[in-house]
């Protein structure tokens, strides 16, 4: 084929890519057929030009180039684009946004060619970062990530955290696609067409960009090549584009941003289209059939601590990475520039090359540890309990990319002590409970800890570890089993008045709540519910059933914390359910000043339990 006769094709599979995004949200009544019409050349140079590797029959094949969109309101494009390819049908493509379609309105798992789920703008870059972290530096492939980003997301603090840290990887397997087509959701994004002023910025940062007229082919072909040469630096590619390309009263029209056309005026639309070609179908090019080496696993070294020493459990789960990489070699550790706080830097120190630094951006750090998580790796993601709520949406988004990913938050609540309540982590438990089919875990000694870590490690889905700032005792013996879904009961007999459960920190003030009351003759049932979702309920009812309340005790703000787990769990039964949680503003102080001022200390748990008995 002549270059003129490769951009002859090219133009044709534009011009159906374009009838097939007006037809599709037509007919599915909703979608932002605008949006996509900006960046079909953009695309269909990419995937048809002859730059573009994949393996159409095999969507995880390790060494297929790598297409995310970000800006993923742009499905219709998306989705035309493998219509084009030969996998999807003009019947499939009129199925979109009908439920029950894999052709949902943002990207989702649903479609077997979607690499993770977007939609939530300012995250695709941050996926393709980890994806391609994993490339350079995990799998060694020579694979290339591209993500399509709009310009209206560039105002996401989250694109330039990715910026950052994908210059400082030198991440020359990443390439960003900016289609500029100046409008958003309200009119004029903040720079409009002035391609200088993303130039500039963008480059500040350590990227290669190129400018480029978003619309021409000759110029979208040469920009690809022209990535190729690039080394030891991330590429933009900056184009210069027209919301609404091809239809005259659409182009460059603000008010049309997620309005589709009514069947009069595709009518009157797609004639300026030009002749379509129905029949005409793209080539996309096969990947080098390579594969990243393989690491057969070995035990893991066992357990090793003194009963009664104290180990916080931050260290545990450090120790636990590095003990158990070798039993699972896909093991990968980011952490938020505290790794000496939460212990990763067990890990890092042992395996250097399976550590990421992600410095403070957590954000940047969720959307990376998905990115590696698509590649098959099991990312621990490490920082304070408290900064994962700055990467909420990022890890809400993650479950729509069904996500093997774990999370450890270390100096959680008010035991921290004199640092104060910026550093609290209060609402941590809440915000992963919600998470749909999560799992959260709040172990409260070292061998608990290391036992956790393995149980995230063979479950696959999302998985939230609370950590401990203090030193607690070791209580558990190294043949201890820790299922998820469990609980344990420390302390038992067959005349409990009242039910004590505490996770955490907070399971020793029950323990010595215990000893002070079994002094005075008072017995109570001690459970250790290491297991905040899912949680134990056949045990919690039994205790329920066998004393006269239960009373929980949590160093969580009330809302969404360990008591309203309880009180789930039970709720088809009659049971009489008292809390003791972290009511008041946290202030600076000691952690067993902190634990009495908020009264879920032992001494506030004998309290309670004397008014319980004594009605």
């Amino acid at each position: 084929m002549t270059e003129a006769q490769k951009l002859e094709h090219l133009q044709k599979l534009a011009t159906l890519i374009r009838y097939s995004i007006l037809t599709m949200t037509t007919q599915a009544g909703s979608g932002h057929p605008t949006s996509s019409l900006s960046a079909t050349e953009l695309m269909a140079g990419l995937m048809f030009g002859g730059i573009f590797r994949y393996d159409l029959d095999n969507p995880r094949h390790p060494n297929n180039d790598r297409l995310i969109f970000s800006k993923g309101h742009a499905t219709p494009l998306f989705y035309s684009l493998w219509a084009m390819a030969g996998k999807l049908t003009a019947a499939d493509l009129m199925t979109y946004r009908h439920f029950g379609s894999p052709l949902e309105g943002h990207p989702t798992m649903s479609f077997p060619y979607t690499e993770a789920a977007t939609g939530s703008l300012g995250q695709g870059l941050a996926i393709g970062l980890g994806i391609a972290l994993n490339a350079k530096y995990l799998d060694k492939l020579p694979y290339t990530t591209y993500v399509l980003l709009g310009d209206s997301e560039m105002a996401e603090g989250s694109q330039w955290e990715t910026m950052q840290l994908a210059a400082h990887y030198k991440l020359d397997n990443l390439v960003g696609v900016l289609d500029v087509n100046r409008l958003g959701q309200r009119g004029e994004t903040m720079y409009g067409h002035d391609l200088m002023a993303y130039e500039n910025r963008i480059a500040a940062f350590g990227w290669e960009t190129i400018l480029v007229d978003g619309h021409s082919f000759p110029e979208v072909l040469a920009a690809y090549e022209q990535v190729m040469a690039v080394t030891d630096q991330p590429v933009m590619i900056i184009a210069r584009t027209i919301k609404g390309k091809g239809v005259s009263f659409l182009e460059d029209k603000n008010g049309w941003h997620g309005k589709v056309l009514s069947p009069a005026e595709l009518e009157r639309a797609l004639p300026e289209l030009g002749p379509v070609d129905k029949s005409v179908r793209g080539v996309v090019s096969r990947p080098e059939d390579l594969r990243p080496a393989t690491v057969a696993p070995q035990p893991a070294a066992p357990l090793a601590y003194e009963p009664g020493t104290a180990v916080a459990t931050r260290k545990a789960y450090g120790n636990a990475l590095k003990r158990l990489y070798p039993q699972f070699p896909h093991l990968v550790s980011l952490d938020g520039e505290v790794s000496n706080s939460t212990y990763a830097e067990i890990f890092e120190d042992a395996y250097p090359r399976k550590f990421f630094e992600m410095y403070i951006a957590e954000q940047n750090m969720v959307g990376a540890g998905l990115g590696l998580a698509t590649r098959g790796k099991i990312p621990f993601l490490s920082t304070f309990a408290a900064f994962f709520s700055r990467a909420f949406d990022q890890i809400r988004m993650s479950q729509y990319s069904e996500a093997n990913l774990k999370f450890a938050g270390s100096h959680a609540g008010v035991s921290i002590g004199e640092d104060g309540p910026s550093q609290m982590g209060l609402e941590d438990l809440a915000m992963f409970r919600a998470i749909l089919d999560s799992v959260v875990l709040y172990p409260a000694d070292a061998v608990a800890t290391e036992r956790l870590v393995e149980a995230a490690l063979t479950h696959p889905g999302i998985v939230y570890i609370r950590t401990t700032r203090m030193g607690t005792p070791v209580i558990y013996g190294p043949e201890e089993k820790f299922p998820l879904g469990g609980c344990k009961v420390l302390r038992q007999s067959d005349n409990d008045l009242v039910t004590v459960i505490g996770a955490g920190v907070t399971l020793f003030e029950a323990l010595a709540a215990y000893a002070q009351l079994q002094q005075e003759g008072i017995n109570i049932r001690v459970i250790d519910l290491y297991s905040v979702k899912p949680v134990d309920a056949a045990t919690l009812l039994t205790a329920a059933k066998a004393t006269q309340g239960l009373i929980t005790v949590e160093d969580h703000y009330p809302a969404g914390g360990i008591n309203e787990a309880v009180m789930a769990a039970l709720a088809p039964n009659p049971v009489r359910l008292y809390s003791l949680t972290v009511t008041q503003k946290p202030k600076t102080g000691k952690p067993a000043e902190l634990l009495a001022y908020e009264d879920i200390s032992r001494s506030a748990i004998v309290k309670l339990v004397k008014q319980i008995i004594q009605g």
